[in-house]
């Protein structure tokens, strides 16, 4: 083993974090998310199934939240199990929240995540509402379909033209222990789905044909998104255990922000990649005293973009840019470079190499990805 990776203890700090979040952990309950593609998958169906298992195994189940119509095989389930009856405000039927942590089961089963709830109810949200259940230590199954996660919404509005105004953040979802997209092949969906476009009775096999790619797209966008979470799920894992700050697996974006750019392709994909595996974007740029107006507007709208991105910004000095980003990068442990290059070089760059080939040669423990501009 590495010299370097053996010397690297935990402090005092990282230990803290490390007992907090496996205390945490150990408090609340557990969510699995039912993920549907598209309505008709039979997530709800799915859903049911495992509480039946989970019941008969001699776990304490109950449904605390149903859809208004389910069809007769969700009906011959919900007869077999306890159902915590809804209560009604303001005329409309709400989870009973309260008989729920009352009763305290090991699971409840909750069928529709994005539904809001009506005023005077104890949330806003019915997510909001499993929050607190898993919070009080009660595992909870879930279904959520994928047009109705805030971040994909648009997304799926596009391909569906269907709109809907009751979402659950990514940010809710992205802390379940398991996901699992009930993968309904796309032809099996098309006469159940109301997710899509019906049949056009002038061109019906066309229409089948658009319908099946539209179900086809939306079933990879539930996948990719549940990829994400088990993401997630990972450093989760990682940091209860210390191994994140053990090993360095934490990862640290940097974009090299230059005048001669433009760095919003950039600054998109490494808000996307931190995001995604929870690490942190930087955006630096190394001061140059002699830029023309047309440069440091370049310069000043890229660390707009930057600002958007909720990126931290840093200004470096020195002669050689290379040396000041990979001094930075060093002192900060980033672990990918994002810069743009030009597809064009002069005769001094053939001749003598270009920024990014020195960058390269100078980082070799670290990605370099490259934008071409």
């Amino acid at each position: 083993m590495p010299p370097e990776l053996t010397s690297r203890r935990p402090d005092p700090e990282q230990l803290l974090r490390q007992v907090e979040a496996e205390e945490q952990y150990l408090r609340r309950g557990r969510l699995k998310v039912f993920l549907g593609y598209a309505s008709g998958v039979g997530k709800s169906l799915r859903m049911l199934d495992e509480a039946r298992r989970r019941q008969e195994r001699g776990e304490d189940v109950v449904v605390g939240a149903t859809q208004s119509k389910v069809s007769p095989e969700v009906d011959a389930l919900l007869r077999k199990m306890e159902v915590i009856p809804l209560r009604t405000l303001n005329g409309i039927p709400v989870m009973n929240v309260i008989a729920i942590l009352e009763r305290h089961p090991q699971v409840c089963v909750v069928d529709g995540l994005a539904y809001d709830n009506p005023a005077e109810s104890l949330h806003a949200k019915r997510w909001q509402d499993v929050e607190e259940l898993l919070a009080s230590g009660i595992s909870v199954l879930a279904s959520v379909n994928l047009q109705h996660i805030e971040e994909v919404r648009k997304q799926v509005e596009e391909l569906t033209g269907k709109h809907v105004t009751e979402t659950v953040p990514m940010d809710f979802l992205k802390f379940a222990e398991e996901i699992e997209v009930v993968d309904a092949p796309p032809e099996m969906c098309l006469e159940r789905a109301s997710d899509v476009p019906p049949p056009d009775g002038n061109h019906p096999e066309s229409s089948a044909i658009s319908r099946q790619q539209s179900l086809s797209q939306l079933r990879e966008m539930a996948l990719l998104l549940a990829a994400d979470i088990v993401d997630y799920q990972l450093v989760g894992y990682l940091r209860r255990h210390g191994v994140e700050e053990l090993w360095g697996t934490h990862e640290r974006i940097l974009v090299w922000v230059t005048p001669n750019a433009d760095a919003a392709r950039m600054i998109a994909s490494g808000r996307r990649n931190a995001d995604r595996f929870q690490g942190e974007l930087w955006a630096v740029y190394v001061s140059q005293p002699d830029l023309s107006p047309e440069e440091q507007e370049v310069l000043n709208k890229n660390l707009r973009y930057a600002r958007e991105a909720s990126a931290r910004i840093e200004a470096l000095d020195g002669e050689d840019q290379v040396d000041a980003v990979m001094r930075f990068a060093k002192s900060r442990g980033i672990t990918q470079i994002f810069l743009g290059r030009a597809t064009k070089e002069n005769p001094w760059e053939r001749l003598f190499g270009t920024d990014i080939d020195h960058l390269i040669e100078a980082g070799e423990w670290i990605d370099i990805r490259v934008f071409p501009q």
